[in-house]
């Protein structure tokens, strides 16, 4: 039996433990330090936003980008149907109300006709929108952007998997009102956990950072006006970011390699259909996705797990849980399709294009039902 191969697992650059060392040496382990400017620092310069704050999850940045904005009780914010749920509970936590938009076909992300329709027949406007770049590709975000704009709602970009991902120039996460990226464990780049915050308001970063260390007042004792959170990345784990940014190029470039293996060593099926990516843009490519219009996903993931190989099936759509079965919804059946004909399969950036070739050959055995 081969060594187990993930859908997307840790890989680091080869500097973080020399920066984990300088840590300890500065017996600063602690949730501020050097390296949790450093890594800041390291995200601004390379995704070109003006402000970053370092925090303990992406769930934790948007919970912030919401409470910054002024979401509260009642409020409607959008969101991507297609997505994780980390995506959506931060408009839990602040009691607002989630109302679900579907995907279109051309990218897979939020459709910006679904929305725009949305917005020019509800009665209550909506105070934000949260939409996700699925599987480090991005959504027709200038787009979005612009109609967000014309009726006055909050744009959020949830970046989490697509650090990297460029649009007209712009990476992910710098068009919005709010950008957030996640260093989860099976991110292109991972901290363990952790997420950071963008932003081009320099005042509601500074809000944000306010709350995210328990809405201390500046006296020399603790006074408290306002509730907070302890939401603030630790040095250490800190440290381990800036090594991991160092060689950021390297993991996109070594992502969309492997997407490119796949679909070389599938072409031939046209029963498969991988995730596209919009003109005028460039995706990390995170994960491939594909669908299948024959054969059962569950049969190929059950050959892939004999032979030792993780997959999983796409995001089943928000609107399609129990959670949120009384949440509205504007819909139009495609992620519903996604989720019954997709999968994401194996794209550690540790894998050969041997590794990929045998996976295909599983593939083409078990696709076509």
């Amino acid at each position: 039996m081969n060594k187990r191969i993930f859908l997307s697992a840790p890989h680091m650059g080869g500097n973080e433990l020399k920066y984990i060392e300088k840590v300890f040496e500065s017996n600063y382990i602690a949730p501020l330090g050097e390296y949790v400017n450093k890594f800041e620092e390291s995200i601004k310069e390379y995704t070109g936003a003006k402000n970053a704050l370092a925090l303990t999850s992406g769930t934790a940045a948007i919970h912030l980008a919401l409470r910054v904005l002024g979401v509260s009780e009642d409020d409607d914010v959008l969101a991507s149907t297609f997505t994780f749920i980390g995506s959506i509970n931060a408009i839990l936590y602040q009691n607002a109300n989630p109302i679900f938009i579907d995907s279109d076909l051309e990218s897979w992300n939020l459709s910006p006709k679904l929305l725009n329709k949305y917005l020019c027949e509800c009665e209550k406007k909506p105070k934000a929108l949260i939409v996700t770049h699925l599987y480090g590709q991005c959504a027709d975000i200038e787009k979005i952007a612009d109609i967000c704009r014309l009726h006055g709602v909050y744009l959020i970009e949830d970046a989490a998997e697509s650090l990297g991902a460029i649009y007209n120039g712009s990476h992910t996460g710098t068009f919005g009102d709010f950008g957030i990226y996640s260093f989860n464990g099976n991110k292109i780049l991972t901290t363990s956990g952790g997420g950071m915050l963008v932003s081009s308001n320099k005042e509601w970063i500074e809000k944000a950072k306010f709350y995210s260390t328990q809405a201390k007042e500046p006296f020399i004792h603790y006074e408290h006006l306002e509730y907070g959170y302890n939401y603030r990345m630790s040095n250490v784990l800190a440290a381990i970011g800036v090594g991991q940014m160092e060689v950021i190029e390297e993991r996109v470039a070594k992502k969309r390699e492997i997407f490119e293996w796949y679909k070389e060593f599938l072409e031939d099926i046209k029963e498969i259909t991988f995730m596209p990516e919009l003109p005028n843009s460039r995706g990390n490519r995170w994960l491939t996705a594909m669908i299948f219009d024959k054969g059962d996903y569950n049969q190929i993931m059950k050959a892939l797990d004999e032979v030792n190989v993780e997959s999983r099936p796409l995001w089943k759509p928000m609107h399609m849980q129990k959670l949120f079965s009384n949440a509205k919804a504007v819909t139009d059946g495609t992620s519903e399709e996604l989720f019954n004909k997709g999968l994401c399969v194996a794209s550690s950036t540790t894998m050969t294009k041997e590794d990929v070739k045998m996976i295909c050959d599983v593939i083409k055995r078990n696709s076509l039902g």
